[in-house]
């Protein structure tokens, strides 16, 4: 392994184990810690999390492959890992339909803290753009039929996005655009609507203009969030992401609205808790 790599790991572990004993806490409004890549580690991920104040994680759905493994940690952990049901847009191909009404079964079965995570992607690849178009619009009446949040995946689309929520909204939907990394005129467009806007790692990157967003924007409009196991926080950066780091998206933030990470942290907890139905 690079000794760079060591060396900054170790940094960041003092920098976490200093901060274990203080009174912060935090909720990880969006994490995939259901995937392969914490098979290994899951429970200790979790502990780590719990240690550096995160009292929540939020699970967002992919697709009828990661239900299983999302329900199970859920399952495991009922009062910490909160699951939310919905197809992800990069999922969604010529079997679109079959994956909705899977989706559409377990939201009739069973209560989930939100619809999520869906949306529009372009930015892999836009084969199936009209049906990630109307996979969204469905997911959308859903969650207005349901009063339920909605958790925004638009990576490319913020435009296609708007266009649908313009179409549909009856004036209920509210939510959070997931992993925000746009500009200040659509950071104000989604708050004029009523949404939160999720704020992750990419907040700290040094060629990321998300900075120059976060200063303009009050904390009362923000939640945050990892996306673990991606788009890990500098010092991360490149490695594996997990909930604990949520902190440093945290202390960012703070940094650049000139607050403590206590009221930040104070701040979004309770507006994800606002959101999310449970």
């Amino acid at each position: 392994m690079n000794p760079s790599f060591l060396f900054v790991d170790f940094l960041a572990s003092l920098h976490l184990g200093m901060k274990q004993g203080d009174c912060m806490e935090l909720i990880d409004s969006h994490a995939h810690i259901y995937l392969d890549d914490f098979l290994s580690d899951r429970t200790q991920v979790i502990e780590n999390a719990r240690k550096n104040g995160v009292s929540r994680i939020y699970l967002p759905n992919i697709d009828s492959g990661s239900i299983d493994d999302l329900l199970n940690l859920a399952g495991a952990y009922p009062d910490y890992c909160k699951p939310m049901m919905g197809l992800h847009p990069t999922s969604v191909n010529e079997d679109y339909e079959q994956e909705l009404a899977t989706v559409k079964q377990w939201l009739d079965k069973r209560s989930f803290a939100a619809i999520g995570e869906i949306g529009i992607d372009l930015y892999w690849d836009k084969t199936y753009a009209g049906h990630q178009q109307e996979a969204f619009k469905r997911q959308l009446h859903w969650a207005m039929q349901k009063q339920m949040p909605i958790v925004i995946h638009s990576r490319d689309s913020f435009d296609e996005i708007f266009q649908v929520i313009e179409q549909v909204n009856d004036g209920s939907l509210y939510g959070i655009f997931h992993s925000f990394a746009g500009h200040l005129d659509q950071a104000r467009y989604i708050i004029d609507r009523g949404f939160k806007i999720g704020i992750n790692g990419i907040v700290t990157f040094k060629n990321s203009s998300l900075d120059e967003v976060v200063r303009e924007i009050d904390v009362g409009h923000l939640v945050v969030e990892t996306d673990a196991p991606f788009l890990a926080p500098e010092p991360r950066r490149g490695r594996r992401n997990e909930s604990a780091y949520v902190r440093y998206v945290c202390e960012k933030i703070a940094h650049l609205k000139n607050m403590d990470p206590e009221q930040v942290a104070a701040i979004t907890t309770q507006n994800a808790m606002d959101i999310f139905l449970d």
